[in-house]
């Protein structure tokens, strides 16, 4: 596992609600319905790919070197909230 990520993952991501939207579309066939609307940009991506566009070099040339402080800052986030919480509640360990 990576120290750092690449991207912060979002809090719906974190919470599980980006993969419930996801099946729910694919079980209503709406993902199929799209598909010909994505080709363009799949074929674009390839084409990123095949240059090298998102390898590491790539983003290191792009955005410079990468700073740790946004994922820290969503996990900091969150146990705070949770000790916070769990103080309010009166749980104890």
């Amino acid at each position: 596992m990576k120290l750092f990520r690449y991207r912060c993952p979002s809090l719906n991501s974190l919470l599980g609600i980006t993969k419930a939207k996801k099946r729910i579309k694919k079980e209503l066939g709406i993902t199929d319905a799209l598909k010909p609307f994505r080709a363009w940009t799949n074929a674009k991506r390839r084409f990123k790919r095949k240059i090298g566009y998102e390898s590491e070099a790539g983003r290191l040339i792009r955005n410079g070197v990468p700073r740790p402080g946004g994922c820290l800052m969503v996990v900091v986030t969150l146990g705070t909230l949770f000790l916070v919480t769990a103080t309010l509640l009166g749980v104890e360990w």
